[in-house]
């Protein structure tokens, strides 16, 4: 996928979206999970409180007894974090500690027991001698006849709750992971799936533009048939152009011919010095209308979509005519083509293009000819890409300093040649009409001229 293409933002923005709330996701979890637990934490503690309230009574002299046995066994471990005493309201009394408290009742300090809910239960927490931290609940409860408030405390140790959140942390960063690493599977396979007819489109557009076919046919979605069918109309509307081009450029040469030859004929019928003066100008009238009326054939097809042509069967075809009218002169025309080299333009227009070239190599060669062709590896300005059509013979060349006078219309070099010096001119303007170039050089091998020839093609 291309950095500007749709199917790389589709997948992009997708992607983001996806993993943004992805991990807003493994957030809100985490922490749901976490102040879950919490909770569970303190109904746990909550319920050790309200057991022990219910089973410590003060004795004779005032400090708690317990009457019954605490079920749960970590209260038993030294140092396990689990923890729970009474303390009396007198220093005489002596405290009720949990085994696990090892005889060294818990410190609280005040500040932590500042917040109570409504039945005078403080939640607290602190970090243990041992490093432990610790979560708890303190309540004050009075008894009856007994002067003072006995403060029942529970810890419990919070790091055991914290290695579960830590634990269900990592799985859950795994099984997201996992879950968006399919979502952007999904995602590519989507975006691939919906940009598939789009895909479609394109391979028949560039159909048209090589001549395999002459319309977008197909079945495409509701969003795109619009746009297909729009790109119908206007092929079918570039060829009624082009034919109503074609038929008006006819037309006009049919309605010049009867004036230029009603003036031909009086001025033959009529012979003096102006009747020779008409003769002139209308043959250099019949030669303009000839000359415009050809380019303008040649527009009208430059700009037909679609046009295809095989560049090997021309080649050899000019090659073995020129070859049988140069026969006296005894000139070989090789042709070498790279195979299955089209040319992006109609038939007549390449025949008309490198048929002036070939004509013109064969008729200043020694006796030698070479024509090839190929496809460059390098695309045109337009993106799109190009094929080199070389023609080189064994003749005198042309100076440097003049082959830019040789392009230009009615430029003749050497009158001793027949010709009218538009030859190398109208392979020059119709190859420009395909956006082609024509460049002149020194033929490397035989010595003479080579015409190299940019003209669009097909990969």
């Amino acid at each position: 996928m291309r950095s500007n293409s749709l199917s790389l933002r589709l997948t992009v923005s997708a992607a983001v979206i996806a993993l943004v709330l992805l991990a807003i996701a493994s957030v809100v979890l985490s922490e749901l999970f976490q102040q879950a637990l919490a909770r569970n934490f303190d109904n746990r503690l909550r319920a050790v409180l309200d057991s022990l309230s219910a089973n410590v009574f003060p004795g004779p002299d005032g400090s708690p007894q317990l009457t019954g046995n605490m079920a749960d066994t970590r209260f038993t471990l030294p140092e396990s974090g689990w923890n729970w005493q009474v303390l009396p309201p007198k220093p005489q009394q002596e405290p009720l500690l949990s085994p696990s408290l090892l005889a060294k009742p818990i410190v609280l300090d005040g500040k932590l027991l500042s917040a109570r809910d409504n039945e005078r239960v403080a939640s607290f927490a602190l970090r243990a001698a041992s490093g432990q931290q610790l979560r708890g609940l303190e309540q004050r409860i009075t008894f009856k006849d007994i002067e003072g408030e006995y403060a029942f405390v529970v810890t419990g140790n919070y790091d055991e709750l914290l290695q579960e959140v830590k634990a269900f942390t990592n799985a859950l960063y795994v099984s997201l992971g996992l879950l968006g690493a399919g979502l952007l599977g999904a995602i590519f396979l989507q975006v691939r799936y919906a940009m598939r007819p789009m895909k479609e489109m394109q391979q028949k557009l560039n159909d048209i533009r090589s001549g395999k076919i002459e319309m977008l046919h197909g079945n495409f979605p509701t969003e795109m048939q619009p746009v297909a069918d729009e790109m119908n109309l206007l092929i079918q509307s570039n060829f009624e152009i082009i034919d109503r081009a074609r038929m008006q450029v006819g037309n006009l040469a049919h309605a010049l011919k009867t004036p230029i030859s009603v003036l031909t004929n009086e001025a033959r019928e009529s012979p003096s010095g102006l009747a020779d003066k008409v003769k002139e100008q209308v043959n250099v009238m019949r030669d303009q209308v000839n000359l415009y009326l050809d380019r303008a054939r040649r527009a009208a097809r430059a700009q037909t979509i679609g046009a295809a042509t095989e560049v090997e069967p021309v080649l050899q075809s000019l090659a073995r005519t020129l070859q049988r009218i140069n026969m006296d002169k005894g000139v070989v025309v090789t042709v070498s083509c790279q195979p299955g080299l089209k040319f992006r333009g109609e038939r007549q227009d390449l025949e008309e293009i490198v048929g002036n070239l070939m004509d013109n190599a064969c008729k200043w060669s020694k006796g030698r000819v070479e024509a090839r062709g190929s496809l460059l590896t390098q695309a045109g300005d337009d993106g799109r890409p190009r094929i080199l059509i070389e023609v080189d013979d064994d003749g005198p060349g042309i100076p440097a300093e003049k082959r830019k006078i040789a392009l230009k219309r009615g430029q003749r070099l050497d009158e001793a040649k027949p010709g009218s010096g538009l030859g190398l001119n109208i392979v020059t303007e119709t190859a420009a009409m395909y956006g082609g170039i024509v460049e002149l050089h020194q033929a490397e091998t035989l010595g003479g001229l080579r015409v190299k020839l940019y003209l669009p093609g097909f990969a």
